[in-house]
């Protein structure tokens, strides 16, 4: 039969929220193949396929069988990415740069560094076991808020114990307030989710050849926020104290300071070395030294440019209009949930005599 001689009849149907665009262009090139010759291809424009009427009801029917399989099949991207730092020290980065989390493997058990929220906790306990088949035996959290000890709970119901500043498990005792949206609460965590060992200012945790320095850093982000240093891996936790994909949350509901974190993180610059590996609680894998000093330069100028403007006699109305890290915003100021305009009131507020 002559193609050319068929004249071709085409139906519309609009794909363009179909998430397997690839797999719809590859099922039309090989179902084509068999059906050109007597119908004519069918043909993709810009998400848009146009089918041969004449076999519009079969191609439609295997192609939504296809992409079903594809979708049943195709497992959801993986919420945690998994990044070998040294040693046996890995970070787990969430795909939204959130509550970033260390892990410690070996066969004396394992260590994990925070706990995400409590929808997270098989997504979570599925990656440890993408690192290794021992139990999680400790979970540090470096500070209260949710998003680092909502999956408490369920690692304590496996058996792992918990390890907190002694402030995390006070304000534990209660419902718990955070900063952002102008203060939300969230309900008082279960029991079982509570700290089973606290410290007041340090501890060490000896495990997998490991050693583990877990101590109080000044009062920064919250009132109890505590610093892990992998020492032999040379990898830092900074939990909440550090991030860079965001302006720094200072929780005063929790104890939180602005000029604080200005000297945690000269803290943390001291203890990193020239190959030390920073994971940051917020943002999107691991820094360095030179990360820290740049976030503590950034903390330094917040600092400088809202006193310029106090020195001047300026009051919080007028600092806000005055927008004095506007240069920072393209940067750091793309959370909606927390920008420069909820960071400079606790920056005047500290700064005012």
């Amino acid at each position: 039969m002559n193609k050319s001689a068929v004249k071709q009849s085409f139906s519309i149907v609009d794909f363009h929220d179909t998430p397997n665009l690839a797999l719809l262009q590859r099922f039309i090139s090989l179902y084509g193949s068999y059906t050109e010759l007597f119908t004519g291809s069918p043909r993709v424009r810009e998400g848009v396929v146009f089918i041969p009427t004449i076999v519009k009801a079969t191609y439609v029917l295997g192609l939504l069988l296809m992409l079903a399989m594809a979708q049943g099949q195709a497992a959801e991207p993986a919420f945690f990415r998994i990044l070998p730092l040294a040693g046996d020290v890995f970070m787990l980065e969430a795909s939204d740069g959130t509550g970033n989390m260390a892990v410690l493997s070996g066969p004396e058990g394992m260590l994990l560094v925070d706990s995400r929220f409590p929808q997270d906790s098989d997504a979570l306990w599925n990656a440890t076991r993408e690192i290794g088949s021992e139990p999680v035996r400790y979970v540090i959290n470096t500070h209260v808020h949710p998003d680092h000890i909502g999956g408490n709970q369920a690692l304590a119901a496996r058996g792992s114990l918990i390890i907190a500043h002694e402030r995390v498990r006070t304000v534990m005792l209660s419902e718990i307030r955070i900063p952002r949206r102008g203060g939300v609460f969230y309900p008082r965590p279960p029991a079982e989710a509570l700290p089973d060992i606290t410290f007041a200012e340090s501890m060490v945790l000896h495990l997998n050849s490991e050693t583990v320095r877990i101590f109080l850093a000044p009062p920064a982000h919250t009132g109890g926020d505590a610093f892990v240093h992998f020492v032999e891996a040379d990898v830092l936790h900074l939990g909440d104290v550090f991030r860079t994909n965001m302006y720094p949350i200072i929780d005063h509901y929790n104890g939180g300071s602005f000029l604080g974190m200005i000297e945690a993180m000269e803290l943390a610059i001291e203890i990193a070395g020239p190959q030390t590996q920073v994971i940051p609680g917020h943002g999107f894998g691991a820094t360095d030294r030179d990360g820290l000093i740049a976030v503590h330069a950034m903390l330094l100028d917040f600092r400088d440019r809202v006193q310029a403007l106090l020195d001047r006699g300026f009051d919080l109305e007028q600092v806000l209009a005055a927008a004095p890290l506007a240069s920072y915003d393209e940067r750091w100021g793309q959370v909606p949930s927390w920008t420069a305009t909820d960071l400079l009131p606790i920056i005047v507020q500290e700064l005012q005599p």
